[in-house]
């Protein structure tokens, strides 16, 4: 066992006078080892998603105020962190991702750390790392989260309609990538209308920053020209007529997404914490959460991004399905709750690339921590 990677987990029980969930939380991290990180006046990047206002799946503002508490126990200088998006919304410029940050419950005040905004005011203060990738040459990271001494990822763990879950690889590689670094990745994605579906209701224009989807004669039509692959008219469409065209898209995403984690990691002391509640089907960038498509499950931690994110989907793998979700209500059962989501995804992709980087392990020793 000795030559596993370690992975500490707590469930989501809690008693009526013992440790709240943050508590919980910092009791795990501590005990997972976090204090082996020399933290001594070094700045240290706390990674999440801020979540898109109108979604409310993300993680709460109390979850990183425990981490970043037991930072500044530490001697260490903790703060927020994302990157801005490609797409419209209020997380497009640092300004907009500010204002989105605050709305959704993340100041100085409830968590006790200040938010950065990792990649400047207009998306393109970044930093190229160079890496031997089958894909990736030069990844384009947000230059805030590069030049942190080290990095804690907080990750939501859920479905994504593209990498088939979002977890802590996804948190790193497409979170704590520049505008370019992001448009990079998705740069092989090219997404297309099944026009006999499509019912003209025009929802995937307003998603689109780069006008490439247009409503003519009631049809929805993508401009390739103009289209960054970023796959957003593809996840809000109401009857799924929108799709990639056919090949292997999303496996090379999730490739391109473990390469550019591998970037953000590079030489930095790193430790990565995933939670597995309000597990929503789609990306915390909706401006909306489905319902959850399993129940909650609990929190983990570990050194290894890889091992972290393997054993989140094995413990999300064993759980029910709930019947009213976009996995219940599925027509494809495959005993998997983010295929069964997202039919065309493979997030396993992602896992083998990152493998093969050597960034991380697949296999690993689960370390139940019981602190009720």
């Amino acid at each position: 066992m000795s030559n596993l990677s370690k992975v500490y987990f707590c469930d989501m029980r809690t008693k009526a006078g013992g440790m709240s969930l943050p508590e919980k939380l910092a009791n795990l991290i501590k005990r997972a080892g976090i204090a082996d990180i020399d933290m001594s006046k070094k700045f240290v990047a706390i990674k999440l998603h801020f979540g898109e206002p109108g979604n409310l799946a993300y993680l709460r503002p109390q979850f990183p105020k425990a981490v970043a508490d037991i930072i500044k126990q530490l001697g260490g200088r903790p703060f927020l962190t994302d990157c801005n998006t490609m797409y419209t919304g209020l997380r497009h410029n640092a300004l907009d991702h500010l204002y989105a940050a605050e709305i959704d419950g993340f100041n100085s005040a409830t968590t006790g750390c200040y938010v950065i905004i990792g990649d400047g005011l207009k998306g393109d203060d970044e930093v190229i790392v160079d890496i031997d990738g089958e894909f990736v040459k030069h990844a384009y990271i947000g230059r805030a989260v590069r030049d942190a001494d080290a990095i804690i990822t907080l990750s939501h763990f859920k479905g994504h309609e593209m990498a088939g879950f979002g977890g802590c690889l996804k948190n790193l590689g497409m979170g704590a990538a520049s505008i370019a670094g992001k448009r990079d990745q998705h740069s092989g994605s090219r997404p297309q209308v099944d026009e006999a579906g499509c019912i003209g209701c025009g929802l995937c224009t307003t998603q689109c920053a780069y006008s490439a989807v247009t409503v003519n004669n009631g049809k929805a039509r993508v401009d390739h020209s103009k289209c960054v692959g970023c796959g957003r008219c593809v996840g809000v469409c109401p009857k799924k007529t929108i799709h990639f065209l056919e090949g292997n898209e999303e496996e090379i995403l999730n490739k391109k997404i473990s390469e550019y984690a591998a970037a953000v990691i590079k030489d930095k002391p790193c430790f990565h914490i995933n939670i597995i509640m309000d597990v929503s089907p789609n990306c915390d960038c909706h401006g909306e959460n489905d319902a959850p498509i399993i129940p909650n499950v609990g929190m983990l931690c570990s050194f290894d991004p890889v091992a972290v994110d393997v054993a989140a989907a094995d413990l999300c793998l064993k759980q029910p399905v709930i019947t009213n979700s976009a996995a219940g209500e599925s027509h494809h059962r495959s005993h998997d709750c983010f295929c069964d989501a997202h039919p065309n995804t493979n997030w396993r992709s992602q896992i083998t690339q990152a493998v093969k980087l050597g960034i991380g392990s697949d296999k690993y020793e689960l370390i139940v921590v019981d602190d009720k």
